[in-house]
């Protein structure tokens, strides 16, 4: 009798159950758009949170800042020396062992200067440190099988051990596909969806990791920081450093809240943060009252403002107003000399690894 019962009942769930599945088969959603929209993060100056992002900062003079509220300043050029003589010194070590060398190939597309002033900078790093250097330089119009082609070149090449393709590229070339092409082996910049898939899951280890994330986790280890169970807020989503410096910052076991173009009232997320990364390309975005008392700042932003008292007509900042913030945080990175020379360096150090891995060095 019991059995019977049951088997009704259970006939009875079965049919619900077939009913709501068929209902849900007729509703599908598809699974792009589970994705939602891929908007680009276009930071829009907005009357609540960004209208005096473009002025100048409030600058308080040194003076009137108690020592102890006064933010230890983050010497980015003696943490990259430090870090380049480590890897000149195994360059060294591997060259007297098997007499091979670390090389690095650089591809460029077009003549804009911040580019072609990007890769005199990284050629000369690989000069001091003893890395052999190879350089593409490619016509603006190119096409990008004519990239591609030289690209292929390179991953064949077994005295190249890391490749970089300098951007952005051209509009009319698909930035995606060309760094696809890279070889996941050359990949030093990290950007391979295949590095990028395994640094957000855990238990995995990408071949390489972005050196933007790189040099955040090296500066806050370097300067002492504690970043378990610290919330962490990173400004800016680029799959070049703020997307990347999330998940290397939960790699850390970090609480990481990523801020963006869309959040809104993203003052109110900083201002709890322990540790605020920026890199949006907004100069003096974040505020001096964006940020916790005592909060651990890194500025990965790079912008040029116009300034006519300087002899270039303008001058570099970051993302963040220093004058301010300077008052209010514990550590923060300078711009320039703050984050861009350790980035240099941890490409260094990937591609050295990346020699070490093809000739089985240790």
């Amino acid at each position: 009798m019991g059995g019977g019962g049951g088997g009704a009942a259970w006939r009875t769930l079965g049919k619900k159950w077939l009913h709501s599945t068929r209902a849900l088969t007729h509703t599908r959603i598809p699974p792009n758009s589970l994705l939602s929209l891929d908007l680009p993060d276009v930071w829009i100056p907005n009357t609540n949170y960004t209208s005096t992002a473009n002025t100048n900062c409030r600058f308080i003079p040194s003076s009137r800042i108690p020592n102890e509220h006064m933010a230890t300043v983050i010497d980015g050029k003696s943490i990259a020396d430090d870090v380049k003589s480590g890897i000149a010194w195994e360059i060294c070590r591997m060259k007297n062992a098997i007499g091979k060398l670390p090389g690095l190939a650089v591809l460029l597309v077009g003549k804009r200067r911040d580019s072609q002033t990007f890769i005199r900078i990284k050629i000369k790093a690989c000069n001091e440190v003893g890395i052999a250097s190879f350089i593409a330089e490619l016509p603006e119009d190119c096409t990008e099988d004519e990239i591609i082609n030289v690209i292929s070149s390179y991953n064949e090449n077994p005295s190249v051990h890391g490749i970089i393709v300098q951007l952005p590229l051209p509009q009319h070339l698909d930035q995606e596909k060309i760094v696809n092409a890279v070889s996941l082996e050359k990949d030093v910049d990290g950007f391979h969806p295949t590095n990028i898939g395994n640094l957000a899951m855990r238990g995995r280890e990408p071949l390489f990791i972005p050196c933007a994330p790189m040099v955040c986790i090296e500066l806050l280890l370097r300067s002492g920081v504690e970043i378990i169970g610290k919330k962490a807020a990173v400004i800016g989503r680029s799959q070049i450093a703020g997307l990347p410096t999330s998940l290397l910052l939960q790699r850390h076991n970090a609480t990481v809240s990523t801020v963006h173009a869309f959040t809104k009232n993203p003052e109110q997320i900083t201002s709890q943060a322990d540790i605020v990364v920026t890199d949006v390309g907004v100069p003096n975005m974040v505020r001096g009252h964006w940020l916790k008392q005592g909060a651990v700042v890194v500025d990965m932003g790079t912008n040029l403002v116009k300034d006519p008292s300087c002899r270039q007509g303008y001058r570099v900042t970051g993302d963040v107003c220093f004058e301010e913030a300077i008052g209010v945080a514990s550590a923060i990175t300078p711009v320039p000399g703050g984050v861009g020379p350790v980035t240099i360096s941890m490409l260094l150090s990937n591609t050295l690894d990346s020699a070490k891995r093809a000739y089985r060095f240790t």
